[in-house]
């Protein structure tokens, strides 16, 4: 078992799991002071009964293609408000072209609320405005670390100490 940060052996008896910026990942001792260590979580008593439901439920296998190809342009709300403005609309105005409630359009606006695709769409076509962007898909293949062969987050990303 390795870190999943840096690419360092994890002792396979007693790995350690720490939550870093949100995510618990098993991480080597010293990337583990990079956020807080997590307890193991106990053994559920019912491991049969939940061997069974999972004989039972389908799996899904992913792939490339179920990742977004697009993606919703950072200052979407400043760009949603200053497109109503433009055409002299009303926040109400806008609510009934696109079928949506008022404190819909105010959270998006103000960048409380994340529209969805769909919400997103309706926005583009009753605005005349591009909110969703093209993603390139980045090749993961490159960041492979050298010493271990494995894709870890350490060969990705660049991790701010304290």
């Amino acid at each position: 078992m390795e870190c999943e940060i840096c690419g360092k052996p994890v002792p396979e008896h007693n790995p350690i799991r720490a939550k870093i910026e949100g995510s618990v990942m098993v991480v080597c001792k010293e990337c583990s002071k990079l956020g807080t260590i997590q307890k193991a979580p106990p053994k559920p008593k019912y491991v049969q009964q939940k061997n069974k439901q999972q004989k039972n439920t389908p799996r899904r296998n992913y792939s490339r293609r179920d990742e977004p190809s697009e993606e919703l342009i950072e200052d979407f709300d400043i760009q949603v408000r200053k497109a109503r403005e433009s055409k002299n609309w009303s926040r109400e105005q806008l609510g009934k072209k696109i079928n949506e409630r008022v404190s819909v359009i105010t959270r998006i606006e103000t960048g409380k609320m994340t529209p969805d695709v769909k919400l997103t769409k309706k926005l583009e076509k009753a605005l005349n405005i591009t909110l969703l962007e093209k993603v390139n898909n980045v090749d993961l293949n490159q960041f492979i670390n050298s010493s271990s062969g494995e894709r870890t987050l350490g060969n990705i990303m660049k991790i701010k100490r304290k």
